[in-house]
């Protein structure tokens, strides 16, 4: 493993930090998240059109960069610093991944070029509360997660006009203002359970998007409500539906969960390098604090017991750099499925740094006005959602046998 980054991967880093300085200050956070979509389209527009963001990993062929996880690591290492609010993960990360490996050609050349530019943003609207469920983070999906031919979650129907949805989708990532929906859906009545996905527009008609406040506002979420929405199956139609296509929609639905699961250890790893960078963010902000506080007639940073919870920190934060730029590599080169592990340590490593940074302000650091609390909150509203710590470990203990052994040691 050659840990060095190419000249290409400084630059976009270099870069991007550079315009997130100049654009995207703690006021500039605040005021984005206030607007309907909940970013800024202008800062969108520069990060997609000037640095192609949402097509680093993309394939050339179809108007992307054809990078691969670490570009997107770094690029989202450098927006977790200053927590801006983008659809870069619910497009570029959750979405634009499934089209490709499940796109049939025609789908992949409408939608693929347009996200590589920007112009259109996309996410991934799984039925329930278990997005981490979803994607194999914290353990795997029940059978019947995308409903089960019961009430609940959505039902897709074969019609003589195309396939109709049915039903409820809530904590749905930019599910308010995203220009494509990328919806789970249960087909096939309870005997033949199957789930497939289905590529729904914003503006579909029956389709009612509603944005929930949440815990973290620079991660958006909605509520998406299905009245016989029409939707076109992300795939090969033919013999999808009826007795005959049986066969050919249950080994969609085992695509569905192969892609589900890679998309998985991509979005955790991107996810880890993002709370990394917001982790030493907040950690640069508590020590230039501790050398400006002063108590007692010198800056509280000279204090010893302070000196060791910083470093404490650093240390944790710098573990976690080194577990999200490993998974970023392997998942680069296919090698091991290591993003949940390292999403559980820059989780963790993010929540301490916050919570020390919050304590370290002192009472400046509980206030509204102070940016600590978005830090905070962006490690308890990412635990929500992808978590919690501790089953993304046991999962992905569980996953490499790591208890397995017959061995006693007395």
């Amino acid at each position: 493993m050659d840990a060095r980054f190419t000249p290409e991967q400084d630059h976009i880093r270099r870069t991007l930090r550079e315009l997130l300085h100049k654009r995207c200050a703690p006021g500039d956070v605040r005021a984005a998240v206030d607007t309907p979509a909940g970013y800024d389209p202008a800062l969108w527009a520069a990060l997609a059109g000037d640095l192609g963001l949402p097509g680093l990993a993309l394939p050339e062929a179809h108007g992307g960069v054809g990078g691969t996880t670490t570009e997107l690591a770094l690029a989202a290492e450098e927006l977790g610093r200053s927590l801006a609010p983008s659809p870069l993960l619910a497009t570029a990360v959750l979405a634009a991944p499934l089209i490709t490996a499940l796109g049939t050609p025609a789908q992949r050349a409408d939608l693929l070029p347009r996200i590589a530019s920007g112009a259109l943003t996309a996410t991934l609207a799984a039925p329930g509360t278990a997005l981490a469920a979803v994607l194999s983070l914290n353990g795997e999906p029940d059978r019947d997660w995308a409903g089960g031919g019961r009430a609940g979650g959505v039902q897709a129907a074969r019609k003589d006009v195309g396939w109709r949805l049915y039903g409820q989708v809530g904590q749905v990532l930019d599910g308010h203002s995203a220009g494509l929906l990328l919806v789970a859906a249960h087909a096939g009545g309870y005997a033949r359970s199957r789930t497939l996905l289905f590529l729904v527009p914003g503006d579909a008609p029956g389709l009612v998007r509603t944005r929930q406040t949440s815990l973290d506002a620079t991660r958006p979420q909605a509520r998406l409500e299905l009245r016989d929405v029409p939707a076109e199956l992300l795939g090969d139609e033919e013999g999808g539906g009826g007795d005959a296509g049986a066969d050919l929609a249950h080994t969609l639905t085992h695509a569905v969960t192969q892609a589900l699961t890679l998309v998985g250890d991509v979005a955790a790893t991107v996810l880890a390098a993002e709370a990394v960078g917001a982790a030493d963010r907040i950690l640069e902000l508590t020590v230039e604090h501790a050398l400006r506080r002063v108590q007692f007639g010198r800056a509280i940073g000279s204090f010893q017991a302070v000196k060791h919870r910083l470093a404490d920190v650093y240390v944790q934060v710098q573990a976690a750099r080194s577990a999200a730029y490993y998974a970023a590599w392997a998942t680069a080169h296919e090698d091991e499925r290591v993003g949940g592990l390292a999403l559980a340590q820059a989780l963790d490593s993010l929540r301490t740094a916050a919570a020390e940074g919050i304590q370290l302000h002192g009472g400046i650091g509980f206030t509204w006005e102070h940016e600590a609390q978005l830090y905070f909150k962006r490690a308890a509203g990412d635990e929500l959602l992808f978590g919690p710590v501790h089953r993304l470990r046991a999962h992905a203990a569980e996953a490499a046998r790591l208890f397995d052994t017959k061995e006693v040691a007395f």
